[in-house]
């Protein structure tokens, strides 16, 4: 299939005027394929040839102004319109087209809970052509008028309110201008909870499955979205764009959520079947506040070609993030934001695959499908987060009320909003925009302290280039707790500094970016470090104790800090720890990176084990039932960390963990899992379990155990499924495929690892990019850190042409690998 390049885009939208699309979708047809009849009125500005993309399963017909146009002249996904005149046209395609299996186009899914089956669109960057023809590029808008035909006892949601007709047809209110990347659909035996705010009707919708839980939460949701969307009307000036708000949390989708105009699709594990700490609630609420900031940034406003997709998501994860702390009951967002999403920004900038916030040359879709990334999203919003403590908050929506009022229900490029902003202020963005927007990787602060004791200065070594405006934190052993410090005085400098900070005495911590509100690495002072070892849980605020664990994440990753080190630091100070997100972070961290990678495999049973001693101590002091979000992490952790079987086997048996909590299916899957890692289960007893729990999370569970039995037919059937046709949907592949890789099982899945390379491209190439992402993200074998699966990768980036999407996550997971190498010290080996 042709790819989409920039100069393509350029050219086609100087020659159209795209004006209206009237859809008609026929869902009743059959299992495998729906019928799409299009009908696009548009307007040559000059006599041209240009083109009109789908990928249908049959072409039809085709005309061009009354007259047929040849289906076989259709050349991938590209059918040409030869010898346009100038002035208005209609072009009319009749077409079946494939339901997905893969979350890309209009996916169908059967719940097997109950049978009933739902359809969903996702149609970013390019899949808008699996389910409509469309001139797909973003700056092409024009108004949707859509109907639907679907089974009997279906409710359709689309971008506007619908209403059902006769004969099972629903037609959709025609939407204002939107990108044809936006539009959506949903259509199934939904459950709604339906509201009105402000005069719009507002839904909620889910499987009927999942109906008891969605009620369960339902206010919950209602009143976070109620309050995101009260906020944004405090803060921007114009109005939100569209005639309803609905959230349809759907299944087996790829992304967190989708910004569709009117129509946000969420995946359905929001909504929540098992126990889950608030730590995920406020997930959710920033979720849900991040794709309401779209329908203003994004959709109101939309990015003229896709090396701008930081101007869509940079801006929402901010938004989302902030509007959550003022709008909602959840106060630490940011802390989650720094020890989770800022991590995966600073891991991707590190890499050879690193690119500017704002890159220069995105040329053509295929490209711009990479930079969906930690970049885009977490060191953009970083970058926010720094605009906005540099400019000041009321400039900074000074500057974004500009750029929605002049490029409403149109699109802007990154000089647009610079300008916007620029009009707003006296400071130079446009600097500031060169700096942190055109540059990459991440800067490194280490501070150095001089002079007499009481008379102190502070300087900073800067590794970087960016300005940076951040706070100094100051802080003193309590007299009256030795394991406890207490803030003397936080002092915001601009780094690079013109001279020396003032000090007054040594502190006994001097924390670089206290508040966590640059993007950059930061390093300790020898005093600080040691202070540090001992006294991190004694920090007042988890913001800052956020920013010391990331810097203990980064040195571990740079060679600085022994792994063990790090190790030693969570068994001495999360016990002590009450932030649920802290805690959640740094034993993921402990466990996936170090346990698993970073240390030889012959200390990962030690290692394991001080996991385990330390999720033991934290149950221990949660059985008074105060903190009951630490204490299932710490359960969670523990069962993953297991190198025996009797107590989580006893667990399972008895259906609850001594003091609670219940073994809840999501806890039940787990134990079971890591039986089977353990050999300890077979397949009889996976079998009962899904007899027990036979909806689609309990199909996943099943193919993740039983992929992760130590068995070789176990793994050959594995294999099989996920390499040797494409019959797995998304998430079973996924699930499969997380169960597969063990490396309490290196030796029994060793010859599978020189299979994956050669599989993985052949599957990608088959199957697509977002099968291509599951198959380099969770079938990579992450366990096998050594020289020959390194060599492998590199040979197959060499010489077996993966398509773009496997090629940059492989690309990715072998420079991991290679980091993993140099952490144990075995780069040269």
């Amino acid at each position: 299939m042709s790819v989409l390049t920039r100069d393509e885009a350029q050219t086609r939208a100087q020659l159209l005027d795209v004006h209206r699309y009237t859809i008609d979708l026929d869902l009743t047809t059959g299992d495998e394929t729906f019928d799409s009849r299009t009908l696009i009125r548009f307007t040559a500005r000059t006599d041209a040839d240009t083109f009109v993309e789908l990928k249908p399963a049959e072409l039809r017909t085709v005309t061009l102004d009354g007259h047929p146009l040849d289906p076989e002249s259709l050349d991938g996904n590209r059918l040409p319109l030869k010898n346009l005149t100038a002035g208005e046209h209609e072009l009319r395609v009749d077409a079946a087209m494939r339901y997905s299996r893969t979350g890309e186009g209009m996916h169908r899914f059967t719940d097997p809970s109950d049978g009933e089956t739902y359809v969903y669109t996702q149609l970013f960057m390019e899949d808008v052509q699996r389910v409509f023809a469309a001139f797909d590029q973003p700056d092409l808008k024009a108004v949707f008028d859509l109907t639907v035909t679907a089974p009997e006892g279906w409710t359709v949601l689309a971008n506007g309110v619908t209403e059902q007709l006769a004969d099972g047809r629903w037609k959709a209110a025609s939407t204002p201008l939107i990108s044809t990347y936006l539009v959506a659909v949903a259509a199934g035996p939904w459950h709604s909870v339906r509201t009105e705010h402000r005069g719009l009707p507002f839904g909620i919708h889910c499987r009927r499955s999942l109906a008891p839980h969605l009620d369960a939460d339902a206010e919950e949701i209602l009143d976070i979205t109620r309050a995101c969307f009260d906020r944004y009307h405090e803060k921007f000036a114009e109005p939100y764009p569209f005639d309803s708000y609905d959230q349809a949390f759907v299944p087996e989708f790829n992304a967190g959520a989708m910004e569709n105009p009117g129509l946000v699709t969420f995946r359905d594990e929001f909504v929540y079947r098992s126990a889950v700490t608030d730590t995920e609630r406020q997930t959710r609420a920033m979720v849900i506040a991040h794709e309401m900031a779209h329908m203003w940034f994004g959709d109101l406003v939309t990015l003229k070609w896709w090396d701008d997709i930081w101007l869509n998501e940079s801006f929402a994860e901010y938004m989302g993030y902030q509007t959550t702390l003022e709008a909602t009951r959840f106060t630490q967002p940011w802390v989650e934001f720094g020890v989770t999403r800022k991590a995966w920004g600073y891991d991707a900038d590190q890499r050879p695959s690193t690119h500017p916030v704002a890159p220069d040359a995105v040329p053509d879709t295929a490209s711009a499908l990479l930079n969906f990334d930690g970049i885009s999203y977490a060191k953009g919003a970083s970058a926010l987060r720094q605009l906005v403590t540099w400019l000041g908050e009321k400039d900074f929506l000074a500057g974004i009320n500009t750029h929605f009022a002049r490029h409403r229900f149109a699109n802007a490029t990154l000089a647009d909003f610079i300008d916007s902003l620029a009009s707003a202020t006296g400071r130079d963005v446009h600097a500031w925009a060169e700096a942190w927007l055109r540059t990459t990787g991440v800067d490194t602060l280490t501070p150095r302290i001089s002079g007499s004791n009481g008379d102190r200065v502070l300087t900073v070594d800067h590794a970087g280039s960016r300005p940076h405006r951040i706070a100094v934190g100051l802080y003193d052993q309590d007299l009256t707790d030795e394991g406890r410090l207490m803030l003397r005085e936080r002092v915001e400098i601009d780094v690079p500094l013109t001279e020396p900070q003032p000090l007054g005495k040594k502190p006994a911590l001097l924390l670089l970016n206290d508040g966590d509100l640059t993007y950059a690495k930061v390093r300790f002072d020898a005093g600080s470090f040691d202070t540090v070892r001992t006294a991190l849980s004694g920090l007042p605020d988890a913001l800052t104790r956020a920013v010391v664990w990331n810097a203990l994440r980064d040195a571990v990753r740079d060679g600085e800090l022994p792994p063990t080190a790090y190790l030693e630091a969570a068994r001495a100070h999360l016990p002590h720890e009450r932030d649920l997100a802290l805690v959640q972070g740094v034993l993921a961290f402990a466990h996936g990176q170090i346990a698993d990678r970073y240390v030889h495999p012959g200390q990962r049973p030690a290692a394991l084990a001080t996991l385990a001693d330390l999720c033991r101590d934290l149950i221990r002091r949660t059985e008074d039932g105060d903190h009951p979000g630490l204490r299932l992490i710490a359960v969670r952790h523990y069962i993953d960390t297991a190198a025996h079987p009797d107590t989580i086997a006893a667990w399972l048996a008895d259906g609850t963990v001594p003091g609670g909590p219940e073994l809840d299916p999501e806890l039940r899957w787990r134990v079971l899992t890591r039986l089977a890692v353990l050999g300890a289960v077979d397949e009889a007893t996976i079998a009962a379990e899904l007899d027990r729990d036979p909806s689609a999370t309990g199909q996943e569970g099943a193919a993740r155990c039983r992929a992760a039995l130590p068995e070789a037919d176990a793994k050959a059937r594995a294999w099989e499924a996920m390499f040797g046709g494409d019959d797995l949907s998304n998430y079973l592949f996924t699930a499969t495929a997380q169960g597969f890789w063990q490396p309490e099982q290196a030796d029994l899945v060793r010859p599978y690892v020189e299979r994956y390379y050669a599989d993985a491209v052949a599957v990608a190439a088959r199957r697509g990019p977002a099968m291509a992402d599951a198959t380099g993200r969770w079938a990579f074998p992450v366990h096998a850190v050594d020289a020959h699966t390194l060599r492998l990768g590199e040979e197959c980036l060499r010489d077996a042409d993966p398509i773009p999407a496997l090629r940059r996550k492989l690309a990715d997971q072998l420079d991991d690998l290679a980091r993993a190498l140099r952490v144990r010290g075995e780069a040269g080996e």
